[in-house]
């Protein structure tokens, strides 16, 4: 197998690996690595028309790139109630993805529990419900974002931007406990510490300061 060989291998490895992605951005990058691949791969055999398409394909990853981190989205939570009939279908539709990240998560209709459909551009792109514990504690039972819209931003929205929310309820700190090693990385990312204090095994926390 000689060198340019290698580079089309790695441009076809990269494209099957987009196509994978639950990730809109995911998608459009890895596929962007292996279309760069391809026109160097097109360039050096002197597959002209396969470097002319590539490099195309390169361009319009490009701008649908620049539009997803550039355009302002539009976020809201909306509360709903424990016996919403649209909770229901959500939690079925959507349980075997929330089983990938938490698998041990089984709703219960609980008066007191916080329950948000998180909005973005109008799509619920998320759910979340979380447990009050105390006067000002939280504790989370789910905090899911369906597949395509796993960019962070609902998190990042939900924990920076509506940490207001939560301050203004009295709540200074919000633990989670960690279901799948995924889920424990988007823990870590949204900054959620471990909480050796708490009864719970493995438990994460957030301080709202």
């Amino acid at each position: 197998m000689n060198n340019y060989a290698i580079i089309g291998y790695i441009g076809s490895g990269l494209v099957a690996t987009a196509l994978m992605m639950s990730s809109i951005i995911k998608l459009r990058l890895i596929s962007l690595s292996g279309a760069v691949c391809f026109v160097i791969y097109g360039m050096l055999i002197r597959a002209y028309p396969v470097a002319m398409l590539n490099t195309l394909i390169i361009l319009i990853h490009l701008y649908h790139l620049h539009d997803a981190f550039t355009a302002k989205e539009y976020f809201k939570l909306l509360a709903i109630q424990p016996q919403s009939e649209y909770l229901k279908f959500f939690l079925d539709f959507y349980a075997a993805e929330i089983k990938k990240f938490l698998p041990n998560f089984s709703y219960q209709p609980v008066d007191t529990h916080w329950r948000y459909l998180i909005l973005r551009d109008m799509v619920p792109a998320g759910l979340f419900i979380a447990e009050p514990c105390g006067n000002d504690a939280l504790l989370i039972k789910i905090d899911f974002v369906i597949p395509g819209y796993r960019d962070f931003k609902v998190g990042e929205f939900l924990f920076t931007e509506k940490s207001a929310l939560f301050k203004e309820k009295g709540i200074r700190k919000i633990y989670s406990e960690p279901g799948t090693p995924k889920h424990e990385g988007y823990l870590q990312r949204m900054g959620f510490l471990p909480d050796n204090s708490q009864p719970r095994e493995r438990l994460y926390n957030l301080r709202l300061v």
